[in-house]
């Protein structure tokens, strides 16, 4: 008997009992409720028609609004104001004809269009060109009207209430001027009836309480069939709901993305919740006993189901510290017991072969660092035994011997302690450059100068060697080798922005590359393109090292920032 309850006792069937049970308890109490949800369901279709009304609001006023853009821009974009203000721009006074005409012109575009009573035009110093007076526009508008149709770059802003007539409200943009490379040229104000943005007839002539108020974006009313008192609060609130003479009210609120317009519409809570208190009782008790039942039965499942598994996986976890602890053996479900028994085989197989793995890949790595220190070995030596040829018959012997010494001390350097010193400090990388530099002048001479920009706080940093040593070698003889004249290679290492890393970048003065040279470059540092001559090879040679030393999260790929007759930069950065 206990053998056959044994077969059964699987994972499978201990939830599919508790949850027959626990779906039967649920669906009762469901079944019982589910009439008075439908209450619930009419109220939120409420409130989404609201809302949905919120927003087809919003989009009739952006689609006047839209409308007065076209307008303003068709008169701003005729040839007759852009030469009107083309002129005054260059100091040229406009004729009393002109200005008729222009008036002409713009009293034809603005009769073909709705709610615009008239346009004003001024030049960029803020005189009205028309309609012909003397007025200037800071005697029309604030000057902040003026910085933020500046700002808006053209577009059409709105500038609130006419000051001289509250029946009317004003638009305006900058003009620019399309063949001056669209500099300033004025600026255009049109004035608008005030009926052109009144609310619709539904809202105007609603029964209900509802109430529905426009502000624009600096919280000034432009429509509204609210006469309270409270305007100031509705606006400042960031609750759904508010209470106006002694009645709350739901608050929707649309904002459009195209003027900055924010559309406000009131409607009292009771009418949306008429009828429900009751229902909104029977939902908190029944939702009071449907959550005791589930917390009780999902406590007993999780308790009695997820013990064995929160076991396993505790011991799973400490695969982080680098060895697969194993679990010990627990009385639980056969799935459960076949679960563990499979993970402490597999992490007995998992530690040896993480061993083995582990041990291969530090030989590998080795064996590719030396490799790519062996490249520049050879390479150094050529470059520096090069200098030294060219330098034998202008050298007097103490200035040879000299020279000898600092390639003794070079090669010492780069050679010496191989297996120890992979790392130098960023100060030992920049004495091994100053004593790099001083054989490299047998070859250039006095032309060849060079500086380093460092600050003091970065000199212990520690590097891979021969990291920065390499760029300079390249800057020398593919800048300063093919410069006549005075050549300049500076080496700089500063601090990256809010990051800890450093920069260290090699630039010069030399003839620099096109856009086209440095992205073949770039293609053969990472091997897209087979080097033909030892071309950029102490460029690749730096890139794959920093990527051998550095993980994928902190190496930075090598940057080229070079052009034609001004010199070419090359940086990396890695982490402080």
């Amino acid at each position: 008997m206990w053998s056959y309850l044994k077969k059964w006792n699987t994972l499978r069937n201990q939830l599919l009992v508790v949850y027959l049970v626990v779906m039967f308890i649920v669906l009762f109490i469901v079944s019982t409720i589910t009439y008075v949800l439908v209450e619930s369901l009419l109220q939120s279709n409420a409130e989404e028609q609201i809302r949905q009304t919120a927003m087809e609001s919003s989009g009739r006023y952006d689609s006047l609004f839209e409308q007065l853009n076209m307008v303003t821009k068709q008169v701003l974009t005729n040839e007759e104001l852009q030469g009107v203000l083309l002129q005054e721009s260059e100091g040229n006074i406009t004729s009393f004809n002109d200005r008729q005409s222009l008036m002409s012109t713009t009293n034809l575009i603005q009769a073909n269009a709705d709610g615009i009573y008239s346009i004003e035009i001024y030049n960029n110093d803020f005189q009205r060109i028309i309609p012909i007076d003397s007025t200037l526009l800071l005697d029309r508008i604030d000057p902040q009207g003026i910085i933020r149709a500046n700002q808006a770059g053209g577009k059409l802003i709105w500038m609130g209430e006419d000051p001289l007539d509250h029946n009317y409200f004003l638009v305006g943009r900058k003009i620019n001027l399309m063949d001056d490379d669209f500099d300033n040229g004025g600026y255009i104000i049109a004035r608008v009836n005030r009926n052109y943005f009144q609310l619709n007839a539904n809202q105007q002539e609603s029964e209900s309480n509802d109430y529905s108020i426009l502000v624009d974006n600096q919280n000034n009313p432009i429509v509204t069939n609210y006469n309270g008192t409270a305007l100031d609060e509705i606006m400042e609130t960031e609750n759904e709901t508010i209470t106006l003479d002694d009645q709350e009210y739901m608050l929707v609120k649309n904002t459009s993305d195209v003027t900055g317009w924010t559309m406000h519409i009131l409607t009292p809570v009771n009418q949306l919740t008429a009828g429900i208190s009751t229902v909104q009782a029977g939902i908190l008790i029944a939702g009071f006993i449907g959550l005791l039942i589930f917390f009780i039965f999902s406590f007993f499942l999780s308790t009695f189901i997820t013990r064995p598994i929160t076991r396993l996986t505790k011991t799973m976890r400490q695969a982080g510290k680098g060895v697969l602890a194993q679990n010990p053996v627990m009385n639980s479900t056969n799935e459960i017991n076949e679960l563990n028994q499979t993970y402490n085989q597999l992490a007995e197989e998992t530690n040896y072969l993480v061993q083995m793995v582990y041990e291969k890949e530090i030989i590998k790595n080795r064996t590719e660092l030396k490799a790519l220190q062996a490249q520049i070995h050879p390479h150094f030596l050529f470059n520096t035994l090069d200098a030294l040829y060219w330098s034998l018959d202008e050298k007097e012997e103490e200035d040879l011997a000299n020279v000898v010494l600092a390639m003794s001390e070079l090669f010492r350097y780069t050679i010496t302690k191989e297996n120890e010193d992979e790392w130098v400090t960023v100060k030992e990388e920049l004495d091994h450059i100053e004593r790099y530099m001083k054989i490299m002048r047998m070859r250039f001479g006095e032309r060849l100068n060079w500086e380093k920009d460092v600050d003091f706080n970065w000199l212990d940093v520690k590097v891979p060697k021969l990291m920065i040593q390499p760029l300079v070698e390249n800057a020398i003889l593919h800048g300063a080798g093919n410069v006549v004249g005075s050549s300049h290679i500076t080496v700089r290492i500063e601090k990256v922005l809010e990051k800890q890393r450093i920069r260290i970048a090699v630039s010069d003065n030399g003839p620099g590359m096109s856009k086209e040279k440095v992205a073949q470059v770039k293609k053969q540092i990472d091997g897209g393109i087979r080097q033909q001559k030892q071309q950029s090879m102490a460029l690749q040679n730096v890139q794959q090292r920093l990527r051998m030393f550095y993980e994928a999260g902190e190496s930075r790929d090598i940057m080229i920032l070079s052009e034609e007759g001004k010199g070419t930069m090359v940086s990396f950065e890695i982490p402080v």
